[in-house]
Parts: structure tokens; sequence; C-alpha cells
């Protein structure tokens, strides 16, 4: 097998260590498909059956199944018409298909999972490599492949096209049009998280991406796994969201030291530092997914930043990655906001409905700067519902509280313990819909403390700020961190002022009712709509100051109407 790309002309001294190089990549790859996640996979075995009784399944149950999705599944580059049913059924030979689907990114590609890895290896061995007279060829095999001569051009007629799954959120215009037509405000930011949230699909590729370059790492680390992290997999990731992996190396064997008499050890390189060990695995990485990873294109090496890590686009997939391979507290930062996410359906639609109105008014932006991020913003909703009463969700002390001894994790000094078992954690009975949650959480931060106080959702309740800044959001975890140091107060004053307008819009009655245009059927903007529209959101200012002023003028000729009454 190989892939339809010709990633780059060779650049290299020797012919002789390239093919052993590449060789040795072939045979970890063959070797990988083979090679379950062992530890997972018993975890996940062990934890199902009660997973069911007592509610969701953990982030680690949830990580070992699609990595297993993943290690069964290809990726295939098909032409725009191709017919569907003969494609399937020439992949059939292999073996049965457990689930298929199609996308569109710099063309159109299907996801196949066969239901056994066996199927994988049988269609490897019968794939080709290409044949181009014009360009040299990495001779790199890996399980993006690409669909040739099949007839399936000109016979697509004979059946309707392919269902092409979604990989990014609508226009912002069309769901405004989408929300206007629902009938509360419940509705409209439970269809605004549908249309935002990773889709089931969404989910299996970016799994599938992480699988396809672990293949290539194997090659150094045959032990090793590629997990995503982040908003690829907490629950509150977007479609279009930047796909964050994780270079796990802690599953290596032999790590356990020897109880008696005499044993044989692993001659190793040494480093200074265990930074030094990252930067030099990510830069050979790096370079190993540059010159052999079909498909993966403008790869950096960002080996200095705090968190060093390698950054790329992967064409097929259309999705931007970043690979880190020491960042064990982001990987608990991920499991904490998952299992929120998990305790109350309340708090996903909440982080999304926030994140879109804070995107459309600016207060979040994709380039580096003084904006709230989204992950600010998601504490904040987080904290907010920590303070409700009774409060929706519990503090991280409590549930550190809960926390059993396979629960315990310190990370480099830093307690990011917490409990993982859904069934030992009680929520409190509150019955808020949506919209008043909404409400609420704009006049709690219209009205917050920001010059004083300190958001902390490890406590549960405000702190006093420990440092001079305008936004303080304590670190989870990394406790002396504040994830907010980036904002000024410029941005913070922007966002307490659109928090202000933001509640006196919704809580003039006229804009909680669904309505439509005079004089025809199309539906008004309207509730949450009116949200997200900044022109609507900025003219408030200018109706309540008018307001103001004639409750003044009306104030002024009362006392001038008693003035005069005195004096008579």
């Amino acid at each position: 097998m190989a892939s339809s790309y010709a990633v780059c002309r060779l650049h290299m001294g020797g012919r002789g260590s390239l093919g052993k190089c590449l060789q040795r990549l072939d045979t970890c790859l063959h070797r990988s498909i083979g090679t379950n996640v062992v530890a997972a996979q018993a975890d996940s075995t062990r934890r199902d059956d009660s997973d069911e009784k007592d509610g969701p399944k953990s982030l680690y149950v949830v990580q070992a199944e699609r990595q297993e999705q993943a290690e069964r599944s290809v990726l295939i580059s098909c032409p725009s018409k191709t017919n569907e049913k003969k494609f399937l059924k020439h992949l059939s030979t292999h073996g049965d298909i457990k689930k298929h689907f199609f996308y569109e990114s710099y063309g159109m590609y299907a996801v196949v999972e066969f239901s056994s890895q066996e199927s994988v290896a049988s269609l490897l061995e019968g794939a080709t490599i290409p044949i181009d007279s014009h360009e040299s060829l990495v001779p790199f095999k890996s399980r993006l492949l690409s669909l040739r001569n099949l007839g399936s051009v000109g016979s697509s007629n004979q059946q309707p096209e392919q269902q092409r799954n979604p990989q990014t959120t609508p226009p912002i215009n069309e769901l405004i049009q989408r929300l206007s037509r629902e009938e509360s405000i419940d509705h409209q930011i439970t269809h605004l998280t549908e249309s935002y949230q990773l889709t089931e699909e969404n989910s299996r590729l970016r799994f599938l991406v992480c699988s396809l370059l672990k293949d290539i790492t194997a090659a150094y680390f045959p032990e090793c796994t590629i997990k995503p992290f982040g908003s690829s997999v907490n629950g509150f990731g977007k479609l279009g969201c930047d796909l964050d992996m994780f270079l796990d190396l802690d599953g290596i064997s032999g790590r356990n030291l020897p109880k008696s008499g005499l044993s044989l050890e692993y001659q190793m390189k040494r480093a200074n530092s265990e930074r030094a060990v990252t930067q030099s695995i990510l830069s050979v990485i790096g370079e190993c997914v540059d010159r052999f990873g079909p498909g993966c294109v403008g790869v950096q090496k960002i080996l200095n930043a705090r968190c060093p890590l390698v950054r790329f686009a992967h064409q097929p997939s259309g999705f931007q990655c970043d690979l880190t391979a020491n960042n064990r507290v982001a990987m608990k930062s991920t499991e904490l906001l998952y299992l929120y996410g998990e305790l109350d359906p309340r708090v996903r639609c909440l982080v999304f409905t926030i994140r879109c109105w804070a995107r459309t008014h600016g207060l979040t932006s994709s380039i580096p700067g003084a904006w709230i991020t989204n992950f600010s913003l998601t504490v904040m909703v987080l904290f907010f519902l920590q303070r409700r009463s009774p409060p929706i969700i519990p503090t991280l002390d409590q549930l550190r509280e809960l926390a059993g001894p396979a629960d315990k994790s310190m990370i480099e000094g830093n307690d990011c313990t917490f409990v993982s078992d859904f069934s030992k954690i009680p929520l409190h009975s509150n019955t808020a819909t949506l919209e008043q949650l909404l409400c609420e959480f704009f006049d709690f931060y219209a009205t917050f403390a920001f010059s004083k106080m300190s958001i902390n959702i490890r406590k549960g309740k405000e702190q006093n700020k420990p440092e001079v800044t305008p936004l303080h959001i304590q670190n989870p975890f990394e406790t002396s961190l504040n994830v907010s140091k980036n904002v000024n107060s410029s941005q913070l004053d922007r966002f307490v002022a659109l928090c202000q307008e933001s509640s006196w819009i919704l809580q003039q009655s006229e804009n909680n009712t669904p309505r439509r245009h005079s004089g025809g059927n199309t539906p008004a903007p309207w509730g949450l709509v009116q949200l997200l529209m900044p022109l609507q959101v900025a003219g408030v200012k200018s109706r309540k100051k008018k307001r103001r002023e004639a409750a003044s003028e009306r104030i002024k000729s009362l006392l001038e109407s008693l003035k005069n009454k005195n004096q008579q």
C-alpha cells in the first residue's frame, strides 16, 4: 500500500540509511497493526459493565474504544463520483466492514472501519505502490490509500450521491435562521450545541489521524501511543477545531525494578533534563513526519516553547495538528473537563453558547493576543455553575475528596487527583432552565468584582487576587499560574459591558417570544439570536441612554411642577 501523495524529493546523503529507516517504518507499521493497547483495553473491559450501570463511561474507556476502532480503520482518497456499492464490495473481499462514511477535505475521502485488524493487514497486502514517472516517491506505506480504476466514474447516475459528513460548523447567518425558527430559548441553545459540537464521524477521524501518526513514531518507540487531548476529546470541541496530540511513552514496559539476583537492563542515551529528552524526541519525529508522512504539510518544530511541540497540517483530514510529548497536566485538564461535561448536559450547552457569543463579538480569536481564550471562558462557566444555589457541579476539591487510591495523581509536584468514578459523585437537584442560566451568567459576571477577586474552580468560591492583573483565573492544577494572564483591561471591560447589554436584552419580554417579520412568514430574530448579532447588542447602549434621558426629563418636569405649586 502507498499514498497517492508524492511527499517530497529526497535530499539525503546516503540512500542506504534511508532504505534501512523506511524498512524499519514499514516493519513497525505491520507490527503495530497487530498490536492493541493492552492496558487501555483491559481497563475498558474491567469498567465496561459498571459504566453501563452507573452512568457515563470514563474518558479512559472512551479513548480505549476509539483507539481500537482507529487501529481497524483505513483512510481512502476517492474520486468524486465513486460508486459506493462497488467501492464497498471491493473492500469487503478483505473482511467485514463495520462502519464507513464519506467527507470532503481537498477532495473526497472515506473512513472505513473493518471488524478485525486482520482485514486491514489483508487490504495492505493487496495495495500497490503508484507508478509516477515524473517524481521520485518516498516508499513509505501507511493506512492512507487512494482508490484507482474501479470503473467508478460515469456510473454515479445509477445511485444517489453519497452522504458526506460535515467537518465544519454552519455559517453564522445560516445558524441564525435556524435558531429563529425554534420555539424557546432552551431549544435555541440545544440546537446551537448540536450544530457546533464534534460529530461521531469527526471524532473517529481524529483518532484515526492519531493512529496514522503512531505508525510513524512506532519505528522508534514500538510501545508508544498517540492520544488526542484538549477540545478533541473533552466534549467541548467545535467542528473544525485543532487536533492536539500527546505522544505517550509512559506505557513502555520494563520500568519495574528487579526483585533480586541477576538482571539485564537496556543501555540508553542520557540527557541533562526531561525537557531535553522531549525536545530530542520531537525533533526526530518532526523530521520523520515531514519527510515520510503522507498528507502532512507545513511541518514546524517549535521546540523552545514552554511546551515543545511539532505543528503541521494534515491535508486528508483538514486538521491543524499539534504534537507534544510531555504535557501530562494538560491530559488531566482534559479528563476534568470531560467529567464536568458528562455530569450535567447543561454544562456543555452553556459553554458552547457562551463561546459562540464571545466569538461573534470578537472577545475571542484564533490569533494569539490579549483576548480571552476558550479555556478561560470554559472555566468561567464552570465557576458560575459551582456558585448556583444549589450548585450544579461540584468543586475540584470535592472531587478530590471522593477519589480512591487508583485516582491518586501527582505530576511535577502538582496535585492532579480527582475521582473518575461517576457513581461516587453526588449531585444537587437544581432545575434551572438553560434560559435562566444564560441570563444569570451575564448578570453574575456583569457585577463580578474582577478588580479584587480571582476565579477558582478548585475551591468554588472567589479568592483574593494573588497578583495585580485585570483578570485572574487560577489554573485548576498548576495553582500558581493564571490562565488568563494575557487578558488586558480593555478586553475585560468589553466582556463586562457585553454581559451587561446581553443581560438587558434577555430581560426584555418582547425579545423572549418567537415572532415573524411584518407581512410575511419569515421568522424574525429573537431570544438567543439577538445576542449573536453584534449590531443588535451594540444598539443597547443608545436605547438605554434614550430611556434614561426620557426618565430624567419626566423627573425634571415633576420637580418644576412641585416648585411652581410651592411658589403659588
